[in-house]
């Protein structure tokens, strides 16, 4: 079903500078984000008070305004033809609200910069990923989207990583450490706006019809859906990163240490992104994400049954695995299966798809947290994956 072969020439090309830009761009806003929200589930429970039921409704919110945003970003950008600006202006959106995040004296300020900074990032996720698949060599576009998903992720550890040491150098101040991961973020916004032109070739492709119109919609096809399908399972599945820290905690992590499990999953995600958006480029990517799915089980049931460290810590190595083999891996499905013009739409629904349900998953992995014990999001979570990895070997059967 999607099965992608490279041609003898088109395989020794290579990953274009701006690709390398991008990745860059989203290492060091992640560096920035990753600081802050590595330490917020402890923040908002341990010194606002917020309880685990409503940690998961503000991460699911929170995502599900990203989603939202998403869908209209990507449909605007196939409608201007153009991907870059928007990207520029959900950066700067990001890097504009991180100082709110030390100044806020309240939990509804700290929430609101939550909810402004997903705005920033529903607005450049789908034009940019377009502009990913648009820069990309066909033969390569697994590599590339594994690559800047590699060099985010990056970020992704290396963010929560300077938070711990940080907070070990100021004495847990969570305020000055919020501080340091304001200058990141506007790097990021200098490297996009002076290191990535946009090709021709896109803005060529601009059309006067809105692209949410039903009968646009339908052209992206049956492949589509069954992308959508499993990645919404997987969302439902994975319901949340704060709950990963909030499980470690349980087992015994130290409160001021909550970050180093975003650091370990993000290390495993960051050194398989590239290898497996590699790999599915040469093979079929169904079986891979079967794959990917399959561990997802399998970390999901060690995180609900880990009473101590060491198998928490299998667990979020688990997790971070998954995440490699699936993330970029999907988002090349996605663009394999859209029609070109209407790439922007159909990354925007993908988002947007993935999202709503994190918005469900989130405050049910919350309340069963609160009900039944921290086992119990992730039994749930190991069901939903297992219902994904039956859906993707379907799939590839057909």
């Amino acid at each position: 079903m999607w099965t992608v072969n490279a041609s003898d020439g088109n395989s020794r090309a290579r990953i274009p500078r701006a690709i390398w830009v991008l990745g860059l761009v989203s290492l060091f806003m992640d560096v920035s984000s990753e600081m802050i929200h590595g330490l917020l589930p402890l923040y908002l429970v341990g010194v606002l008070g917020a309880s685990a039921f409503a940690v998961g409704w503000i991460e699911g919110i929170a995502e599900a305004i990203a989603s939202v945003t998403k869908l209209f970003s990507g449909t605007l950008s196939d409608w201007l033809g153009r991907r870059k600006p928007l990207a520029l202006a959900g950066y700067a959106l990001a890097a504009l609200t991180k100082p709110i995040f030390p100044l806020a004296p309240t939990l509804g300020w700290v929430v609101a910069a939550r909810f402004i900074d997903r705005i920033g990032k529903g607005i450049r996720g789908a034009p940019r990923d377009a502009l990913v698949a648009e820069l990309a060599p066909p033969a390569l576009r697994g590599a590339s989207f594994g690559l800047r998903q590699s060099l985010d992720t990056v970020g992704a550890f290396a963010g929560p990583l300077l938070a711990v040491l940080c907070m070990a150098l100021l004495d847990d101040d969570f305020r000055a450490v919020f501080w340091i991961a304001v200058v990141p973020a506007f790097v990021a916004v200098a490297l996009l706006a002076f290191g990535v032109s946009e090709p021709e070739s896109a803005r060529a492709e601009a059309t006067p019809r809105a692209p949410l119109h039903v009968r646009e919609l339908h052209r992206l096809g049956s492949a589509y859906g069954g992308v959508l399908v499993i990645a919404a399972l997987l969302a439902l599945a994975r319901f949340g990163e704060a709950f990963l820290i909030l499980r470690a905690g349980s087992v015994g992590l130290r409160a001021t240490l909550g970050p180093l499990v975003l650091v370990a999953m993000n290390l495993v995600y960051a050194l398989s992104s590239y290898p497996a958006g590699a790999l599915s480029d040469r093979f079929d990517r169904a079986p891979l994400l079967a794959l990917a799915c399959g561990v997802l089980v399998a970390s999901e049931l060690v995180l609900a049954l880990s009473s101590g460290l060491a198998s928490a810590a299998l667990g979020v190595a688990l997790f971070g695995l998954h995440l490699g083999l699936s993330q970029g891996l999907l988002a090349a499905l996605v663009a394999d299966t859209a029609p070109p013009a209407l790439r922007g739409t159909a990354f925007g629904v993908f988002h947007l798809v993935t999202g709503l349900t994190l918005l469900a998953a989130s405050p049910l992995a919350g309340w069963l947290w609160d009900a039944r014990g921290p086992g119990a999001p992730f039994v749930a979570g190991a069901l939903f994956a297992a219902l994904a990895l039956i859906a993707s070997l379907r799939a590839r059967r057909s």
